[in-house]
C-alpha cells in the first residue's frame, strides 16, 4: 500500500487522551446543531458548574504514572484559559501535548462534509491554538486531532503548512465516515496522505496520518480505538481489534477523562439522550484492565511523538 512501508513496526500501542469537557461535544457547542454557537457564547451565558474535567484528568495522570506510560494528550486549546494549570500539570508528568482545536468547533459539516471555515480562518485559529498550548506546556506541538474527528484533506495541507508533523483523526469503519473522502486504501497503518486528500500517496511529506484501529470480522469493520466505543462495546472485542491492528503495525487507543467522571453532567444539548449512559468507574476499570492486559503481554506503549523516530 502506498505510503505505509516505513510504519510497519508491530506490537506498539499509542495511548492517546482527548482533553475536552462535557460542553465541548457538538450537541452543546461548536456545531451546526449545537445549543451554543461556540464556547465563547457558552461562557457568556452559562451560570452553572462547568469543570467536570480536572478531577478525572488527575486520575488519568495517576494511573498512567503508576504504569510508567507516557501518552499523547490532545488538548482543546481553550482549556489553557479556563482550567489554569491543567495543561502544565499534564506536561510536567512527562506526556506529549498535542492540539485538539482551539474551541473544539467542527471544521466541516457533519452531514454534508462541506467546510464550515475558510482555509484562512482554519489556519489562523489553529496557529492560535498551537501557540497557546506551546506557551502553557513548554513543548513544541507537532500533533493534531480534529474536533469530533471531522477531517478533510484540505485541513491536512494547512496543518503541514503550519508545522504539524502528524494528524490522528481518521476512523475507518462500517458504521460512519467523518471525513470528506471515501478513504479507499486506508487501513490502520500510519501513512503519507496525498496532497489535498486523505488517501495514501506515493511520496513522502512533512505530515503523516495515523488512523485508528478497527476489528475486521467477515469484512465488517468495527471501530475499537476507544472513545464512545470504549463505553458501549465489551472490552474483549476492543482488545481483539487492537491486537489485530497491532499485527499490521502500530495501533491507536484513545479515551476522554470525562469518560471516567462519576458526576452527572448538565442536561442540555440536542439529541444523544443515551450518550453518557455508561461512564465513570466502570469505564475507568475497563481502560485500566485493557492497559494492564497489554502490559502483561509485552506491548510497547508509546506516545505519538515517538512515531517521528519510526520515520527516520
Amino acid at each position: 500500500m502506498g505510503g505505509t512501508e516505513n510504519f510497519s513496526n508491530k506490537n506498539r500501542l499509542f495511548v492517546t487522551v482527548d482533553i475536552e469537557d462535557w460542553y465541548h461535544i457538538p450537541s452543546v457547542c461548536g456545531s451546526p446543531f449545537s445549543v451554543y454557537k461556540d464556547t465563547d457564547e457558552f461562557f457568556r451565558e452559562w451560570l452553572g458548574e462547568y469543570d467536570y474535567l480536572t478531577e478525572p484528568t488527575l486520575r488519568v495522570l495517576k494511573f498512567l504514572g503508576k504504569r510508567n506510560i507516557q501518552a499523547t494528550f490532545f488538548v482543546v486549546a481553550d482549556v489553557v484559559n479556563h482550567y489554569p494549570g491543567l495543561v502544565e500539570k499534564i506536561s510536567e508528568n512527562g506526556h506529549e501535548i498535542a492540539c485538539h482545536g482551539l474551541e473544539h468547533a467542527c471544521k466541516i459539516d457533519p452531514k454534508t462534509k462541506k467546510p464550515l471555515f475558510t482555509t484562512e480562518e482554519f489556519e489562523k485559529r489553529t496557529k492560535e491554538a498551537k501557540k497557546l498550548l506551546e506557551n502553557a506546556s513548554g513543548q513544541k506541538v507537532i500533533g493534531y486531532r480534529a474536533p469530533n474527528v471531522l477531517i478533510a484533506g484540505w485541513m491536512l495541507d494547512s496543518l503541514e503548512k503550519i508545522g504539524f508533523r502528524y494528524d490522528s483523526s481518521i476512523c475507518v469503519n462500517s458504521f460512519y465516515n467523518k471525513s470528506d473522502s471515501d478513504l479507499d486504501g486506508v487501513g490502520t497503518i500510519p501513512y503519507f496522505p496525498i496532497e489535498g486528500g486523505l488517501v495514501p500517496g506515493n511520496k513522502k511529506r512533512d505530515i503523516i496520518e495515523v488512523p485508528w484501529a478497527y476489528l475486521n470480522t467477515f469484512g465488517f469493520r468495527i471501530p475499537v480505538s476507544g472513545g464512545p466505543m470504549l463505553r458501549f462495546l465489551p472490552s474483549g472485542l476492543l482488545k481483539k481489534g487492537l491486537i489485530q491492528s497491532m499485527k499490521e503495525g502500530p495501533a491507536v487507543m484513545y479515551f476522554h477523562p470525562i469518560d471516567i467522571s462519576n458526576k452527572s453532567f448538565p442536561k442540555i444539548g440536542k439529541g444523544r439522550p443515551f450518550y453518557w449512559m455508561i461512564k465513570g468507574d466502570v469505564v475507568e476499570k475497563r481502560i485500566v484492565s485493557l492497559i494492564d492486559a497489554f502490559n502483561k503481554s509485552g506491548v510497547n506503549f508509546c506516545n505519538l511523538r515517538d512515531l517521528m523516530g519510526i520515520m527516520i
